[in-house]
């Protein structure tokens, strides 16, 4: 839709924002991209920025989920030293500040490095490193989320989360499980989801964007309070049978990491003009927008909300009450929350209509 305010996109890029849900090996800026595969010896076939740039967007497009992934093969390569490591998140961070974030929380599965190299460990500090000298400080204004593979074995996942909790406190804020979700429900995990949350630590888990609205509540079971994507929630919403598990997720306060673009992208929804999260939104689901991976999708936060105002039935006010919402859920402290939130009131609301979710 067109905001009576001007250009979209002009206004988007004013507003506040709060990050949930952005993988750093999904949100290289390309020229780092390049520049650092050159460092390693490596030659894409698209060897040019441009080209880089071209490569992953026809990616995007290519309605095909495994095209979508190809991508992570050259970031990860890419970033597999503790220098590449540190320069990755403190770009990461500083491009969610020029977009206007108060608020940004970054993800990445480190044991993934493992087979490059790097430790765990190493993984982590040098990210932690990275995003502390950003204009949003660690701890503060960002935070970073360890990410298991849900479909390595379980024991791979305690070792996940046995480094999160190393490092919480210290930068790290949650955990989540990540990657083939369909095949892969968080039970397989219980061991390791049990001592995440035993430990205090926040949970967030990647839940129905590729399986059924049922594996939302699943997840809230083991512990999360956030859910990455949920698209899938719709169904429930659509079908009367099954339309209390929407009274259940309201109830039970879970908030939903939306990423509308990618789920375009990677098949979880058909086009923005028929994506889920309005009607979620109105029917009082909590839940914001967000970018996935900035990169591969070849998208930053503005352009995510200029794309629900122009293709949605979403207003400023609603975009303003969803990174209201966003705050609320964050995992880092109160104090920041609260700051967060404070900021975002802040702003000078639009002459428009919000729907019955919105809610600063």
């Amino acid at each position: 839709m067109t905001t009576p305010l001007g250009d979209p996109l002009a206004r988007a890029r004013q507003l506040p924002k709060v990050l949930l849900h952005e993988h750093l090996d999904g949100g290289l800026r390309v020229a780092t991209l390049l520049e650092l595969l050159h460092q390693r010896g490596i030659r894409p076939a698209a060897d040019t920025v441009a080209g880089l740039a071209a490569w992953f967007d026809a990616n995007a497009h290519a309605g095909s989920l495994v095209k979508y992934l190809e991508g992570f093969a050259l970031t990860v390569e890419a970033m597999a030293s503790p220098a590449a490591m540190e320069r990755v998140a403190f770009e990461a961070a500083e491009d969610a500040a020029a977009e206007g974030a108060v608020l940004a929380e970054f993800r990445i599965a480190p044991l993934l490095f493992e087979d490059h190299g790097v430790s765990g460990e190493a993984t982590l500090e040098a990210l932690l490193a990275g995003l502390a000298r950003s204009r949003l400080p660690l701890g503060e204004k960002c935070g970073l989320i360890v990410c298991a593979m849900r479909h390595l074995p379980p024991a791979q996942t305690e070792r996940a989360a046995r480094l999160a909790l190393e490092y919480q406190g210290r930068g790290v804020v949650g955990f989540d499980l990540a990657g083939a979700e369909f095949g892969h429900p968080p039970a397989q995990h219980a061991a390791a989801l049990r001592l995440v949350r035993e430990a205090g630590l926040a949970i967030t888990l990647h839940a129905a964007e590729a399986d059924a609205a049922e594996r939302v509540l699943e997840a809230a079971d083991h512990g999360a309070t956030r859910i990455g994507h949920g698209v899938h929630l719709v169904d429930a919403l659509r079908d009367p049978a099954r339309r209390w598990m929407i009274d259940e997720v309201r109830a039970r306060g879970l908030h939903l990491e939306v990423c509308p673009t990618s789920n375009v992208h990677t098949g979880a929804a058909k086009s923005l003009e028929t994506h889920p999260i309005a009607d979620l939104w109105r029917a009082g689901v909590s839940l914001s927008y967000h970018t996935d991976n900035r990169l591969m999708s070849c998208i930053d936060q503005s352009q995510e909300a200029a794309a629900l105002l122009r293709h949605t039935t979403l207003d400023e006010v609603d975009l303003l009450a969803m990174a209201a919402a966003a705050a609320r859920h964050s995992f880092l402290p109160a104090a920041q929350r609260d700051a967060a939130l404070a900021a975002i009131a802040a702003f000078p609301m639009p002459p428009v209509h919000a729907g019955p979710g919105a809610r600063l």
